[in-house]
């Protein structure tokens, strides 16, 4: 029996075991509650408001006029509250604990940006007003944009891709249209992808009917660039590269890709997911990057979707500026505004090569974004990036006697390991991650990138402390103890201690049940 405090709770990390042998009437252990189906909670004539009977009036439905309930449960507002926040304990979040999530940095969102996001000039803001009553906003996208040209280095940013795909999107398409006005959009027909890119790269030059050619990388998860070199001729139109790449590793040849590029007549387009590890250290315009997008949502701190739609600006070389789409903010004697029209755009002296979307639609984003820069600095930036890089090899030094590291030498934002660790034990990647929910942890990203096999991709982000890493390291050092140990009651049927517990996903995936349907009534005994 462990040993107990006096409020019934184990004394330390790891010294209790709980028991599944006892079981409850309700369902709920403690205070992890079973919380059924809102429609399960259906209570007839239960309402959260109380609606007047209307007056007397004469239906023009006909036939078609409702006769029965509509299918929506009567929930009262106590339960309807209960009920959403008994899910909201479900959910493993960044405010409850480490996101070790790799290739996504889920890392602490600043109150103080919330709090800014919701000021009503902020929060309230609407797509059509006037441009003279939202002076203010303008301005912030403004600020916005000289921050994002300062760090990367680049003369020009399309504020309004809403994602990172997205903003590969508009990336490429400022290629094609810069392309277009050389007479060479019809020739130039292939973009090279590194075979560890992330997937919306080569789904994105697909969706331009560009041809992907993939090339290869070295032992050491980089470019391989004598193969990448061979690859180049007068129908590349670009390259589409992620540095620092999806292995968490910076391509050192960068800029002698960027030359080759260029003197093949082709552009370089970055995927900038990564831009976290290197802002403040790194310029990519210094590195010869034509276009690059940005997440607001992973480098500048909103939590992925934000509320909204996500944000993936995209920066742009000299080359590629006068092609950026429409609509754009520009500062003139009169105040800000933005600029709409191609008509507008020619006397600007551009050519956008169209518009993506019909409004901006990130303010939230924008807002937070920019409360974040303002409130790190220059100096606070360059910190993040410093800070992230030493977390993630931190947790890869303590590790890589325990798990195994697919690369040598140290990484940038994120540690990866594979699964040669698990070599013989009968445990999977998959047991693995689903014995650290049982530890109160969230997996890491799994089985990716592709390259590796059994891929474990941790990225801790610069927020989180060192005590918080290494209770992190130490729970994986154990875990993997007890799987090289042969022991594996916590891995078989992981997670025990979830509110659900293994599913089988691919059924799931197969044969979904999208839509909830009452269950039948009991037939009475004849």
């Amino acid at each position: 029996m462990s040993a107990m405090n006096n409020q019934g709770r184990p004394t330390g990390a790891g010294e209790a075991t709980s028991s599944n042998s006892i079981q409850t009437y309700t369902g709920n252990r403690g205070l992890r509650l079973e919380e059924p189906l809102i429609f399960e909670l259906d209570n007839p004539g239960a309402c959260g408001v109380d609606l007047d009977e209307p007056d007397a009036f004469t239906s023009r439905l006909g036939s078609l006029e409702r006769k029965a309930r509509i299918g929506l449960p009567g929930v009262s507002e106590p339960d309807v509250m209960r009920h959403f926040v008994r899910l909201s304990r479900k959910n493993y979040s960044i405010d409850a604990g480490l996101y070790p999530l790799g290739s996504c940095t889920m890392k602490h969102n600043p109150r103080l940006n919330e709090k800014m996001a919701r000021l009503a000039g902020f929060g309230d803001v609407h797509p059509l007003q006037p441009q003279k009553t939202v002076q203010g906003a303008l301005e912030l996208m403004d600020t916005l944009a000289h921050w994002l040209k300062e760090l990367t280095g680049m003369p020009a940013v399309a504020l309004s891709p809403k994602a990172g795909a997205h903003g590969e999107l508009c990336g490429m398409m400022a290629i094609r249209a810069a392309l277009a006005a050389r007479g060479e959009a019809e020739t130039r027909t292939r973009i090279l992808v590194p075979e560890s890119a992330h997937g919306t790269n080569p789904a994105t030059a697909a969706l331009l009917n560009y041809k992907v050619d993939e090339i290869p990388a070295t032992a050491e998860g980089r470019v391989d660039l004598a193969a990448f070199k061979a690859k180049l001729g007068p129908d590349v139109a670009a390259i589409m590269l992620t540095n620092p790449n999806t292995c968490g590793l910076f391509e050192r040849d960068i800029i002698d890709i960027a030359d080759a590029v260029h003197a093949a007549g082709a552009y370089f387009y970055c995927d900038g997911a990564n831009f976290n590890a290197i802002v403040g250290r790194v310029r990519p315009g210094d590195l010869g990057i034509d276009a690059m997008h940005i997440n607001l949502h992973k480098t500048f701190s909103t939590p992925h979707g934000g509320g909204g739609p996500g944000a993936g600006p995209v920066v742009l070389s000299a080359a590629l500026a006068p092609f950026a789409p429409l609509p754009y903010v520009v500062h003139s004697a009169d105040g800000f505004k933005l600029v709409e029209t191609m008509g507008e755009a020619k006397v600007d002296g551009t050519d956008p090569f169209g518009r993506m979307v019909a409004f901006h639609g990130q303010m939230g984003m924008f807002v937070r974004a920019v409360a974040y820069m303002m409130s790190h600095g220059s100096d606070g930036l360059r910190q993040v990036a410093e800070d992230a890089v030493l977390n993630a090899n931190y947790v890869l030094a303590s590790l890589k006697d325990d798990l195994s590291a697919p690369f040598e030498g140290p990484c940038m934002h994120e540690a990866l390991f594979d699964d040669r660790f698990l070599k013989g034990t009968g445990v999977e990647t998959l047991d693995f991650a689903k014995a650290m929910i049982d530890e109160g942890y969230h997996p890491m990203t799994m089985y990716f990138p592709l390259v590796v096999h059994g891929a474990l991709l941790i990225e801790p982000t610069e927020t989180e402390s060192k005590k918080t890493l290494d209770q992190f390291i130490g729970t994986l050092k154990h875990l993997a103890k007890a799987a090289k140990g042969n022991d594996k009651t916590l891995f078989t049927g992981a997670p025990h201690f979830a509110p659900r517990h293994r599913l089988d996903e691919t059924l799931a995936a197969r044969n979904p049940v999208l839509r909830w349907q009452p269950a039948a009534p009991k037939q009475a005994a004849e």
